[in-house]
Parts: structure tokens; sequence; C-alpha cells
């Protein structure tokens, strides 16, 4: 099956499409964690009318742009604005949307021009129309610019007061307005910079899967199919994607609901950090014993390993394994395979750093004891100075293991869909920001905890 639920026919050409998880009513994750929207159910309608199948990938946005210019996906439909600077990157397919941008405050602002906006903070999510828009009139109306990568948390913002004002598509900021944001539109009757959406793929790139998007999308806007979906949306009772209100306004109602996601994001949480520390244990091993070499070529390159990879944060270096690298060599490589790199690779060298610490901690007089008893130096290594190194990192081992759990979250961005990402998604959907990150916290801070009683235990039993 592809992920639109059209039944994939060997056949039929297959294409990965990717997508904004969290740009209601465009994309976005309903009350029974599947992914819904304009975009997707109009994905799903022009794929059976053409032809096609698919499998959906969401993730954010930018992450959702660039793996098609790195041709990491075939396509993307992620409410896309055409404009003539992406025009220079994608190609894109017949407009399927009109929209345009408008700019909201919190309910109770007292802003109510953009003149009112000179020396306060707009806040914006990345890559967006509306980020645009803002920018090209930040200078002529004197305000400063904040930049997001998900569109509940620059709600927040604004209702937090962190920041007075944001900008977004229209129908973006209606949706959420009506499903509870306290969000209030200065412009609703005449949004700015009005533009078409388009589903794109790279520039020069899968010229047929744009033909068929456009076949498909003529057929279902003759038979009535298009605008019974923009309809239902647009029309919809908040309820009908997000559940009742009883069900959103408890931390245990929206518990309750969303259970499975939250497990789901856990399981999959956990399974990354089990995996990423095993190998990045065994890498930061070699790096360790490479780091007490009697070779100097041997030390100093793991020295500069560890230099390189230390210096570098995580998010550009998961970025540059599923983006960067792809972009160059043309190979794919998936969400899951670059976000298990990312943690092997960060946490590796730091963990290569302490088990270094930790052999060069044991006392001098163990080395010349065991040279003494005819041992050579390699063999001295492996048979006192590692195991009585080891038995003295292993509480750094444990905490290390809690670093990477929490680690994980960071690779949300390339859409790998852990316990944060999850979060993400059901906030989008319920604007419960408080609510659910309250218990995601709680999770979090519940595996820690029996992390960290298991450390106390393991460090407990090494001493005894």
């Amino acid at each position: 099956m592809g992920a639109t639920g059209h039944k994939v026919n060997a056949d039929e050409p297959h294409y990965t499409i990717t997508s904004d998880a969290t740009y209601a009513p465009f994309d976005f994750q309903d009350k029974n964690n599947q992914y819904v929207g304009i975009d997707q159910d109009l994905l799903k309608a022009i794929a059976k009318a053409a032809g096609f199948t698919v499998t959906v990938k969401p993730m954010a946005f930018n992450a959702a742009m660039q793996s098609v210019a790195s041709s990491q996906a075939d396509g993307v439909i992620a409410g896309t604005t055409i404009t003539n600077e992406r025009k220079a990157v994608y190609d894109f397919s017949d407009p399927y949307y009109k929209t345009g941008i408008a700019w909201a405050t919190a309910k109770n602002s007292k802003i109510k021009s953009l003149s009112d906006l000179k020396g306060k903070t707009v806040a914006l999510k990345t890559g967006t129309a509306g980020a645009e828009y803002a920018e090209s009139i930040k200078d002529q109306y004197g305000f400063k610019i904040t930049y997001f990568s998900d569109s509940d948390t620059v709600y927040r913002d604004v209702i937090n007061g962190n920041s007075v004002a944001t900008f977004a598509d229209l129908p973006v900021l209606q949706y959420t307005i009506k499903n509870g944001t306290a969000l209030k539109v200065q412009n609703s009757k005449e949004p700015f910079a009005a533009g078409d959406l388009g589903f794109a793929v790279k520039k020069g790139d899968n010229a047929q899967l744009l033909a068929d998007f456009n076949k498909g999308l003529a057929i279902i806007k003759k038979n009535g199919t298009y605008d019974k979906i923009v309809n239902k949306y647009l029309s919809a009772k908040a309820s009908t994607f997000t559940g009742s209100a009883k069900d959103n306004s408890t931390v245990w109602g929206i518990l309750k609901t969303n259970r499975s996601a939250f497990l789901s994001g856990l399981k999959q949480t956990l399974y990354l950090t089990v995996v990423g520390i095993i190998l990045a244990s065994l890498w930061g091993l070699f790096l360790g014993i490479l780091g007490v070499s009697k070779n100097t070529l041997l030390r100093s390159l793991s020295t500069t390993i560890v230099y390189i990879f230390r210096g570098m944060p995580m998010l550009v270096l998961a970025f540059f394994l599923y983006i960067g690298i792809p972009a160059v060599t043309g190979t794919k490589i998936s969400a899951w395979t670059a976000g298990i790199m990312t943690l092997v690779l960060n946490e590796g060298v730091y963990i290569g750093a302490f088990v270094r610490g930790g052999f060069n901690s044991v006392d001098n007089g163990q080395m010349e004891a065991a040279r003494s008893l005819g041992l050579s130096h390699s063999q001295a290594m492996r048979r006192v100075i590692i195991p009585q190194g080891l038995r003295l990192m292993v509480p750094s081992f444990i905490n290390q293991f809690i670093i990477t759990l929490k680690d994980t979250s960071l690779l949300s961005a390339i859409g790998i869909l852990e316990l944060t990402q999850t979060g993400t998604l059901i906030v989008t959907r319920n604007s419960q920001g408080f609510r659910v990150w309250a218990i995601v916290a709680m999770i979090y801070l519940i595996v820690i905890t029996l992390l960290t009683l298991f450390s106390n235990w393991v460090e407990k039993r090494t001493k005894a």
C-alpha cells in the first residue's frame, strides 16, 4: 500500500513524495493519527485518477523541499507557493490552489496596522511564503524577525508575547484560529501577495510525474472531487479532525486519545537510542584505543576525528548526511539510516574522548607490572589496561545513553517520527501545546529516571 491508501500495483509508477507535517489544513495528522489535509487528499485522488501510487513522507517544510532538491524524494506537496526563486530549483505543476498572505496578532493585541510593528519582533515559519513576504517588508516597517521550524511554535511565541505578530497563508491562519488558537487575523478581506500553490519536482527531473499530476488534477477538477476535498477542510468543524473538546481539555484526555501515537513515538525513540548507543560505543571504543596508541599517527587521527565531530552541531550533521551527501553523490539515504549515522558519529566521539580518558586514568604501575611479567604493550593493553579502564567508564556509558536518548529529538527535522515529533504533530492538530508538551516531558523524565536508577545500580555493582 502507498501511504495515501491507494493499493500499489506493480504496473503503476510509484513515487516518494515529501510533505510538511505541520501545516493544517493542508497537511497534518487527524485525531486517528492519520495524515490528512487538502494536500494529502488531493494527492490521493490525483494519484488514483492518473494511475500512479505514492509513499508520503511528512517532515519539516525546509527538509521536505531540500529532500526533493537533493533527489531523496521524487516530489513535494506542502502548501508550496510558486515563486520565481523556487522555479530556479524546481519544476511546478499547474496551480492547485490560490492563496494569499495574512498577518495575525494575539487576540487581545493593541496592534492594528503594519506601522505598529516598528521596533517589535515578528515570528515566522522558515521557508514559507509568509516568511518571504515578511522579509520583503521588514525594512519598510522596521520590525525584527525570529524564525521557527513549525507553525505551532510560531503561534505560541505570538500568544505568549515574545513576538507580536506572524505572517502565513490566510487559510492556514483561519484554520488554526477556528481550532481554538488565540490569534486574530488583521487582513482577512485583503490578503497580501496573492499567489498559487503547486506540486514540485526537482528541476529537469520527473517530467512524467509532473505530467501525471497535472492529468489527475484536471480529472478531479472536472468530476467535482476537487471541490469536495477543499470544502471538506475549509468548512468542517474543528472537532471533525481534532477530536472533541472533552478529549483535548485535559492531560488525561489527550493521553488517552493519543496513547497509540505516544507509544509509537516512544518506541521509535528507544529503538534509535539503543541502536545508536551500541554502534556509537563500538565506534567510540575504537577511537579511544587509537587515542592511547603508541603510534603518533593513530593518536593524531583519533584526535582529529573527535575534534571534527565534536565541533559540528548535531542538526547540521543530520542535514549534511540526509540532504548534503545525496545532493552530491546522487545516492539516496533513508532518514532512519541518516539518523543512526548522525547518532553514531556525534555520540561516538564523546564516548571516544572519555574512553581515552578512562584508559589514561589507569595507574601507570599497572602497565609497568604487566610489562615486567613479559607482556607486550598490546597484550598489556588488552588484558590489563582496557578491562580496568572499561570498569571505570561504566557510569559514563550510562550517562551517554541518557544523552543519546535526548538527542534523538533533533532527528525529527529529517522526518523521523520519534517522541518529540509525535508531540509536534498532536499540538498542530489540537493546539494544546502546554498539555501535550507536559506529557512528552513526563515520558522523557520517567525513562531517564529509570536509566539513572539503572546507572546507579550498575555503578555499585562494578565497585563491589
